[in-house]
């Protein structure tokens, strides 16, 4: 018997819709207003899309957009591959001299300020710069080499509780018939971590992309990022423009998660229904 009151149950859909309308109204309210045609953004002057020829017009805002993804695919692909590595040595190497203190420095980046990060990283350079006459400025090199600092932190941790949920008896069996440690990995561990891989890669990717602080600290005069011209425009008014830009990522985000959700549903009926038929035969 179901001992919940009528009305306690009735509350929970309600506060549930509640909390969807408070995350996603706003973006529904900027995907709105990218389409009027006053460039103040809270009087509604009518339908427009000129704000996005402008928007593809701006050559700063277009330069900054490719920049940043530029920095965030390369951080990423880089943190993918040292995260993985320290995935690796936290859960597969026994116990070594330093083992906690390495612990700490990948995961110390999780719970840094960023200001700190930022400021850390900074005089980094400037002494690097000083003693070997490198950087001589900051700019692209320093905004990657930054982000790949705190983005291989999440990597790390994404991949290494994947390798802790695995089975090792897979991995023993395959070095029993006598295949070699590096080939149990990339034939045995690699492809069952691949999805932690995957979502470790997207997340560095959004946190680099999505990096305004640190990279206001290691940049350059020739290196503005994404979010330090939006942030930079907002703060002399909200720009039409910056609504048409934040429509276009929306769209793009909703449509690669639409599209993995899809793809990760036709792989769970297919297994469902592969797991079915061995069943019945």
């Amino acid at each position: 018997m179901n001992n919940i009151p009528v009305s306690r149950s009735r509350l929970r859909p309600l506060i549930l819709w509640l909390g969807f309308g408070f995350l996603y109204a706003p973006m529904l309210l900027l995907i709105i207003y990218s389409f009027n045609s006053s460039r103040l953004v809270t009087v509604w002057a009518g339908w427009s899309t000129k704000w996005y020829g402008e928007l593809l017009a701006d050559d700063m805002m277009m330069q900054a957009v490719g920049l940043s993804l530029t920095i965030a695919f390369f951080a990423a692909s880089t943190a993918v591959v040292l995260g993985t590595v320290a995935g690796f040595v936290l859960t597969r190497i026994g116990r070594f001299r330093g083992e906690g203190g390495f612990a700490f420095m990948i995961t110390a980046p999780l719970v840094m300020p960023e200001v700190i990060t930022g400021l850390s990283l900074l005089l980094l350079f400037v002494a690097m710069g000083d003693l070997v006459g490198w950087p001589a400025q900051r700019g692209i090199s320093t905004i990657w080499i930054a982000h790949v600092t705190f983005c291989t932190a999440y990597v790390a941790v994404v991949v290494s509780s994947r390798l802790r949920e695995l089975d090792r008896s897979l991995e023993e069996a395959a070095m029993d018939l006598g295949a070699r440690p590096l080939k149990v990995f990339f034939v045995i561990t690699l492809p069952i971590i691949a999805p932690a891989i995957i979502a470790g890669w997207l997340l560095a990717f959004t946190l680099s992309l999505d990096d305004l602080v640190i990279a206001s600290f290691v940049s350059g005069p020739n290196a503005t990022t994404l979010p330090m011209v939006v942030f930079s425009s907002v703060r002399l008014g909200v720009s039409p423009k910056i609504n048409a830009l934040a429509t276009i990522i929306i769209v793009i985000v909703s449509l690669v998660t639409f599209i993995g959700w899809w793809l990760m549903a036709r792989s769970e009926k297919r297994r469902a229904q592969e797991a079915a038929a061995a069943r019945a035969g």
